[in-house]
């Protein structure tokens, strides 16, 4: 806003009835205030809160909330007082600009015993009127968008602050356009060139697949128009740092996300969401899991929409919300719909928020007498992430962050329990112990004398207090376990270089490590903290880029008995370099499992089955088969540059299988042989930078788990 003419020209397409005297005098007065301060980037200082002003009136905000957008620097940087601020614009406005005042004031990034503290008086802050955090977070957002004027060290503390605090609290709010904007914002200033290389990427996608955004629409448009149904379909490919986090979250390249692009359809009533949700999912297929009604389920915030995943072009996936012109407008503006204008007179939109409620159910869990770490578990799990609530079978509530599991469910009630568990009914009906649980279950843990948590619960807990008690009991129960592996595990490792893992050798070894002894070093070894090469690249550094001969397939996994055989799980199909674990078939031998097969759920109440296994380090030979899914696009040499691909990296096919066949595309199944977790990932990357390859994935199949090892059952 360069001057009040253009703020009051804003706030008139909105609200007619706006006071404009009230406008201008604060515009005056915090432009006198300012007079002669200047920024970083040598503008007038009150550029900025003119600029906070603007952004507001954008979210058609009220008179108040504008004016304090205006004054809010004025107590904290200028001579005026509250009492002068009070006289001349009103108790309201008066204690809005000293709450943003006080909100500015707290160090959101200093020690976490003060980090508590102040999450407590930004609660109180904000109880008062949500109004006081709207403009903070307009502040936050025009400092970020203006932030290259700063120095590079107070830019990387304000875009982590902005990434850690404001962020997560204007998607909280509902209002997710600016927690895109913050987000991409900090992301820029953290990490520009990860920034960079996902905007390169959609350059290079477009430029090879043409602007997909258009197409999809287009085919969207079509199918409502044979549904009869008036809608607005608006795409856009989604933001540089979503789909980082996608990408760190699943661990997956750029090329394997498929869901990049979101599209938005809006329609005139309810009934008609539904709908199009038909018209969507006759078109094209649904991806299962990946459907969520907020319509008849709203978020606390009042943000109401339908989601849903369809494979659309090609193959790719892409994300679809629908919902009314209403639900729209509360899931642009959030909390804030409650005091927007329309023509003069507050919008009256049923599915806004009542801020007052809103922020209620933020705090009245905040006990003061909690200490700081429990406070600030407690408030970033409300902040950060969505909740479950679930019940004990005496009706107690159990609050979760989203994603818990019965493991969690059980650690939370006591430590005792969740050590003890050994299985869990939801709602009546046992589950594996790596579910994930969902709002309103019933959860009953089952518990056995004498179990002992499995190291595999690490991978499985979702909450800091459920791991930390994990770790702590394996470490103190399974450290002469660990320590007995560890000593198996030096030894190979040793004769594998043709030495012996003496008691003088491992001593020496454990002081070239920086070690306390060599048992701790052995316990871990055996807990997979420590490799045995490293163990023997410690006394005998010069072995450490040796090539060893290749495996004897026959050995490969250390951790067996002398008369016991191995034989790989169908199911998960594990390779070298990843974590196994084996289970003991009677007169049969073992089967080796990847740690995350969901087929171990078959023995999780018969842990004397479970036994730790390690690969063989070295060299392994290419007789491991992994299964890949792939959709291809169905064009002429585009099989044949997909098997050249897995050739020119030294792995043979030894099975192929279509799945699915469409005009448009191919799925298939690819069964590869494969040295190692390396080599495998060798082909899934150069397979991902195929552009004729939509998605690739690796194939994992639970129902294959009794094959060539029986029928799963108890033994005993």
């Amino acid at each position: 806003m360069t001057n009040a003419d253009d703020l009051i020209s804003l706030v008139r397409t909105y609200n007619p009835n706006s006071n404009q005297v009230l406008l201008r005098d604060a515009f005056a007065f915090g432009a006198e205030m300012h007079d002669g301060q200047f920024r970083h980037s040598g503008e007038p200082y009150f550029t900025h809160p003119a600029a906070v002003a603007g952004i507001l009136a954008e979210q058609q905000m009220d008179d108040a909330t504008l004016v304090t957008a205006l004054l809010h620097d004025t107590i904290e940087d200028t001579k005026a007082s509250f009492s002068e601020v009070e006289k001349r614009f009103g108790r309201e406005i008066a204690e809005l600009v000293d709450g943003v005042t006080k909100l500015t004031n707290l160090q959101l990034t200093s020690t976490q015993t003060k980090q508590a503290e102040n999450f407590r008086k930004l609660f109180m802050a904000t109880s008062r009127d949500l109004r006081v955090t709207l403009v903070k977070l307009a502040d936050r957002l025009h400092n970020m968008r203006t932030i290259k004027s700063m120095r590079p060290d107070k830019q990387a503390q304000k875009a982590r602050e902005t990434m850690d605090i404001f962020a997560p609290l204007a998607g909280r709010m509902g209002m997710q356009w600016m927690r895109e904007e913050l987000e991409d914002l900090s992301f820029r200033v953290l990490n520009p060139e990860g920034r960079n290389s996902i905007i390169r990427r959609f350059i290079t996608l477009q430029r090879e697949t043409g602007d997909v955004v258009q197409k999809i629409t287009a085919d969207m448009r079509v199918e409502l128009e044979k549904a009869s149904i008036t809608a607005d379909v608006i795409g856009r490919a989604k933001k540089p740092y979503s789909i980082w986090r996608k990408m760190q979250e699943k661990e997956q390249g750029f090329s394997r996300l498929s869901d990049i692009y979101g599209f938005r359809i809006i329609v005139a009533t309810e009934a008609d969401c539904y709908r199009v949700l038909g018209a969507i999912h006759q078109r094209w297929r649904a991806v299962p899991g990946r459907f969520k009604d907020y319509i008849s389920q709203p978020k606390s915030n009042g943000y109401r929409s339908i989601h849903t995943t369809v494979s659309g072009r090609d193959g790719k996936q892409v994300e679809v919300q629908i919902r009314t012109r209403e639900m729209h407008e509360v899931a642009e503006t959030g909390v804030a719909a409650h005091w927007s204008y329309k023509n003069g007179e507050r919008v009256e939109n049923r599915f806004a928020v009542d801020p007052v409620k809103w922020i209620s159910s933020l705090t009245e869990r905040l006990d003061e007498d909690q200490d700081h770490d429990e406070f600030l578990e407690a408030v970033k799990l409300e902040m950060y992430q969505d909740q479950v609530f679930c019940f004990t079978p005496k009706g107690d509530v159990i609050k979760l962050p989203r994603g818990a599991t019965p493991i969690d469910f059980a650690y939370a009630i006591h430590t005792r329990i969740g050590s003890a568990c050994v299985g869990a009914k939801v709602d009546g009906l046992r589950v594996p112990l790596w579910t994930r649980l969902k709002n309103g279950q019933s959860v009953d843990v089952i518990t056995a004398e004498g179990q002992t948590p499995q190291a595999t619960w690490i991978d499985i807990a979702v909450t800091g207090r459920a791991k930390t008690a994990i770790r702590r009991s394996l470490r103190e129960e399974d450290r002469e376990r660990f320590v007995r592996l560890g000593r198996e595990l030096a030894r190979v490792a040793f004769e594998n270089v043709g030495k012996k893992s003496t008691d003088k050798a491992l001593k020496t070894a454990a002081k070239a490590l920086a070690i306390d002894g060599v048992e701790e070093m052995l316990a871990r070894l055996g807990s997979a903290e420590l490799t045995g090469r490293a163990v023997v690249t410690a006394i005998y550094p010069e072995l450490e880029h040796a090539q060893g001969e290749v495996i004897d397939q026959r050995r490969a996994v250390v951790g067996l008995a002398s008369d016991q055989v191995q034989q790989r799980g169908a199911c998960c199909q594990p390779v070298p370099g990843e974590r196994i674990l084996g289970i003991t078939f009677r007169g049969q031998g073992v089967v080796v499992h990847a740690i995350d097969c969901e087929a171990l759920a078959d023995y999780e109440d018969q842990p004397e089955r479970w036994i730790d296994l390690h690969w063989h380090e070295g060299t392994h030979a290419a007789v491991n088969t992994v299964t890949f899914d792939a959709t291809i696009a169905n064009d002429s040499g585009v099989l044949g540059r997909i098997c050249t691909l897995i050739g020119e990296q030294s792995a043979n096919i030894s099975d192929l299988k279509f799945i699915d066949r469409k005009p448009d595309y191919f799925r298939l199944l690819i069964d590869v042989d494969l040295r190692d977790a390396e080599h495998l990932h060798r082909i899934q990357t150069a397979l991902e930078a195929e552009s004729n390859v939509s998605t690739i994935t690796r194939h994992k199949d639970p129902g294959l788990a009794a094959l060539g090892a029986g029928t799963p059952r108890r033994e005993g």
